[in-house]
């Protein structure tokens, strides 16, 4: 089930806040967790059980690894079990298909065809994998440190990995941001009606904004070849929808949180708006570039263990990084882009012609560099997104199917669409700020922005969702 639906908008959501609201405090925990059970569970009930195995080993490591009694090796123990379970979850879902496809081409092409492992099932990657085990592990983790303490009650832990609002992508809350709001968190019509306008609005960008870009931007990519222009075009669009796309269903899911008395933390910062790769890690995604640094750049010895080995922290993590995302060398050359800028970014970082550059000027080459880089990872393979590249740079073949393609993407609607985004992503201010106080023309421009996305919805047979499937 996804937040832009309407199963979700008329039936699930509307049915779980009455719920909430009616339910005692004693079981609210309970049927925020049963609800979002059966929000994961609606494309595959099976995949319940999965979820429910890891927040079960996760809650008893993190008893053990919080015991003030325990001796270091049962804590070590425990935390090693839980890291152990949930990245081989991951790893199984994810990464087996990859390696066995790798393994085979591999073996291929040294010419030992009979040592393929030929395979009779292809396993499915479980909807939010990427983001609840990087959650739940998280706990054990903080646990471990003492930097929280352990959840005694297995439904408040079972409430804290299963919510639905950020359950399938993110933002990753960490068991430390929010222990105290499942202890007791406060509930007001102030909260409630931000809340609703962080839903509205991130609505109106899904629906208004990021559908739109991609249909451009599939339309680009899955043509066989295109003008220079056609090309820039369509990656821009794809810059803009998964930016889009991505922030709005934080904005929705931290809209969700409010209204159920949780706050979340903020995910994007308006990350175009960077001047260097550096600013944009700062900016994107915020959720999970401070676990990639808390639980992964800072153990491997972070900036503290020579300059050479910062620099190969940073490519290491951001490798990893891309890895993350999917299964797919292109993924690993995205973040292979992106630890090699910070790299040079850092080396030249006190003593560089860059930064006396007018601050426009970095913006736009800082969004052409993320720009680039996005072909990696919106190609369906490498090839294909070498073939892209050659367009934009004008090293690929030129055919008559370009007017044709033109005519579908410069129609004035898409025109007006990826004016829109531009000026949102460089102008507008940004949800979080623009509902920190609420007045009535600000809920009124929500509640309009919702009710045309709603009926623009129900006209669109185009509605993905990118991070769904990480």
């Amino acid at each position: 089930m996804v937040f832009s639906s309407y199963v979700f908008v008329f039936v699930f959501l509307p049915g779980v806040l009455v719920a909430y609201y009616v339910a005692p405090r004693r079981i609210k925990h309970a049927l925020l967790a049963l609800g979002s059970y059966g929000f994961y569970g609606w494309a595959n009930p099976a995949f319940v059980l999965l979820m429910l195995f890891s927040t079960a080993v996760d809650y008893r490591c993190g008893l053990i690894a919080g015991r003030r009694d325990a001796g270091d090796g049962a804590r070590r123990a425990a935390l090693v079990t839980s890291i152990v379970t949930n990245l081989g979850l991951l790893g199984f879902f994810k990464y087996a298909n990859f390696g066995i496809d790798n393994y085979n081409a591999l073996v291929t092409a040294l010419g030992g065809d009979h040592l393929q492992w030929e395979t009779f099932f292809r396993i499915t990657l479980p909807l939010g994998i990427s983001f609840y085990t990087f959650q739940s592990m998280s706990y054990t983790i903080d646990v471990y440190r003492r930097h929280a303490e352990p959840v005694r009650n297995f439904v408040d832990f079972a409430c804290y990995v299963a919510l639905f609002p950020q359950l399938v992508a993110g933002p990753i809350v960490r068991f430390r941001e929010i222990a105290d709001q499942l202890a007791e968190r406060g509930h007001s019509v102030a909260k409630f009606a931000r809340g609703v306008s962080f839903f509205a609005f991130g609505m109106a960008k899904k629906i208004l904004i990021a559908n739109p870009c991609g249909k451009i931007a599939d339309v680009c990519f899955d043509a066989g070849s295109l003008t220079v222009v056609d090309a820039w075009y369509g990656i821009v669009a794809y810059s803009f929808q998964i930016y889009f796309d991505f922030s709005a269903y934080s904005d929705m899911a931290i809209g969700l949180g409010l209204m159920l008395g949780f706050a979340f933390p903020k995910n994007f910062d308006s990350p175009y708006r960077s001047q260097s790769i550096t600013e944009f890690w700062r900016r994107w995604h915020l959720s999970l570039s401070s676990f990639l640094r808390d639980y992964l750049y800072i153990p491997l010895g972070g900036n503290r263990k020579g300059e050479v080995r910062t620099y190969v922290n940073l490519m290491m993590v951001m490798l990893l990084g891309g890895l993350w995302h999917g299964a797919l060398w292109n993924f690993v050359i995205w973040g292979g882009i992106h630890g090699a800028m910070l790299a040079l970014e850092r080396r030249f970082e006190k003593d560089s012609l860059y930064r006396r550059l007018p601050a426009p000027v970095k913006m736009a080459l800082t969004f052409l560099i993320v720009t680039i880089a996005w072909v990696f990872f919106r190609a369906p393979t490498l090839g294909e997104a070498l073939d892209y590249l050659g367009a934009m740079f004008a090293l690929g073949p030129q055919t008559a199917g370009g007017p044709m393609i033109a005519g579908l993407i410069y129609q004035p609607y898409y025109l007006l669409v990826m004016a829109v985004a531009a000026g949102v992503v460089w102008l507008a201010p940004q949800t979080w700020d623009y509902t920190r106080r609420m007045t009535w023309p600000k809920a009124a421009w929500g509640a309009a922005a919702f009710v045309v996305a709603l009926a623009v919805m129900m006209g669109q047979a185009f509605n993905p969702f990118i991070y769904f499937i990480f």
